[in-house]
């Protein structure tokens, strides 16, 4: 019996049902074991033209996972449940990450790095991440004034940050208006039932992420009672595409920690 190479030992054939696992794969230079994707993954874009698409966020191709064969799926979260019990029954293996916090989403890219023998080159990669995020950091310790911020992730029902967008919110100078609600994993736990509430915290910033749609700040300006909200009143409502921010992934610790920081800079030179 001849002995496996350490390489082998790794799932070979991995279908990815959210994209965050898709982005890091092909950062680690492992995108030749991914054999279907999400199809709302849109980071990297060659990703769409050379996987095939086997999922939403709610339902799969079950039947198109069991027929390519894979040796292990990843997915994220309570909301891919009955995805991942359909899979098992199916004989599939799967892993479902769960991660809500920043050390949480560092913690799943070294598991899937270490799964696929890219360990070092992994936490290479996380460290210039976390090299950029205390850049950031520090740059925001120096704001004479960090601004109250509204991230909506949802608009009805109005639906605040979760945990990992409020932390990195923090980390580029501003304050989470509710960060008390980032603490729900749930987004129906995160809803702002009375958007008064929303006027009555009076947000300096208010940055739009509807999960996919569109965000619209007329809209948003046109709601009753908000025309003396802050941020209203100053014209700082701003989008964050959520595949820049809600993926709780490589995207958010790079590209979406970096459209925040801005914002916030912009502000305090304005306002500060």
């Amino acid at each position: 019996m001849s002995l496996l190479t350490l390489e082998a030992l790794g799932p070979q054939r991995i279908a990815c049902l959210t994209e965050e696992t898709t982005e890091w794969l092909y950062l680690l230079g492992e995108e030749r074991r991914i054999v279907g994707i999400s199809g709302y993954t849109v980071r990297p874009r060659r990703a769409r033209e050379e996987k095939p698409k086997i999922s939403a966020f709610l339902s799969a191709k079950i039947d198109q996972i069991v027929a390519l064969q894979p040796d292990c799926v990843f997915g994220f979260s309570d909301l891919q449940a009955d995805i991942a019990a359909e899979l098992i029954r199916k004989g599939i293996q799967i892993t479902v990450f769960n991660q809500r916090s920043v050390a949480e989403i560092f913690s799943m890219m070294f598991q899937v790095a270490a799964m696929v023998g890219q360990a070092e080159k992994g936490l290479a990669l996380m460290r210039d991440m976390q090299d950029q995020l205390q850049a950031i950091q520090l740059a925001a310790a120096g704001l004479p004034r960090r601004p109250r911020v509204y991230f909506e992730e949802w608009d009805e029902p109005h639906i605040s940050a979760i945990r990992w967008v409020s932390e990195l919110m923090g980390l580029a100078g501003g304050d989470d208006c509710f960060p008390e609600l980032a603490l729900e994993p749930m987004g129906k736990q995160r809803i702002i039932a009375d958007g008064s509430e929303i006027v009555r915290r009076n947000p300096d910033i208010i940055i739009g992420s509807w999960c996919g749609k569109k965000f619209r700040p007329e809209k948003v300006a046109a709601r009753e009672g908000w025309q003396d909200v802050k941020a209203v009143k100053n014209g700082q409502l701003f989008e964050i595409k959520s595949a820049n921010i809600l993926q709780p992934g490589p995207a958010a610790l790079t590209d979406g920690v970096v459209q925040l920081h801005r914002i916030v800079m912009d502000w305090s030179k304005a306002h500060g």
